[in-house]
């Protein structure tokens, strides 16, 4: 499909624009909150910034429940979900969930010492952060996270995103051939 540029003006198709951008895989995330209003929501728009200050950043949409408690918290977790964490991930992206601290009633996790955000058990990576900055990102907010904490867990691969499905590497194929 091609998205070809638009007469100014104009608006590109949202719909063939998310194709586009989903030929892109990505890691799959968890990114919460902790505090009075914990939250939870599958992200895959994670990125690393810098190694001095060390920054990460996270991209919410303005209307997502998490984006105004993300605000209110000042700080927040990424959890970097394993390839058997697929059900996690749904559950975090549906609409449907129960909202505040029931919706991680259905996953193990616990309190991250730096942030109190919840970190999710048997992930890659766990995260922490306070919220440094937040640029204009359209209908989208860009927020950088100085990092508090970080640790890696195990060697497992991730579960990946790619063209609106969740994806697995194929571990019998780990190094290209040279």
């Amino acid at each position: 499909m091609n998205v070809d540029h638009p007469p100014p003006g104009e608006v590109l198709d949202p719909g063939a624009l998310r194709q586009v951008f989903g030929t892109f895989a990505t890691g799959v995330t968890v990114v919460t909150v902790g505090g009075g209003q914990p939250h939870g929501m599958t992200a895959n728009s994670f990125a690393s910034v810098s190694l001095d200050p060390p920054l990460v950043l996270i991209c919410v949409d303005r209307q997502a429940v998490m984006h105004e408690c993300l605000v209110s918290a000042g700080a927040f977790a990424v959890s970097v979900l394993a390839a058997d964490q697929e059900a996690v991930a749904r559950h975090f992206a549906d609409r449907w969930r129960p909202l505040g601290q029931a919706q991680f009633d259905a996953v193990a996790w616990r309190p991250g010492p730096a942030s109190g955000a919840p970190l999710i058990d048997g992930a890659l990576a766990h995260l922490e952060c306070g919220l440094w900055r937040a640029y204009d990102g359209g209908d989208h907010t860009i927020f950088t996270g100085r990092l508090l904490s970080a640790r890696r867990h195990g060697d497992d691969e991730p579960v990946l995103f790619l063209r609106g499905r969740f994806r697995q590497l194929d571990p019998r194929r780990d190094e290209v051939p040279t």
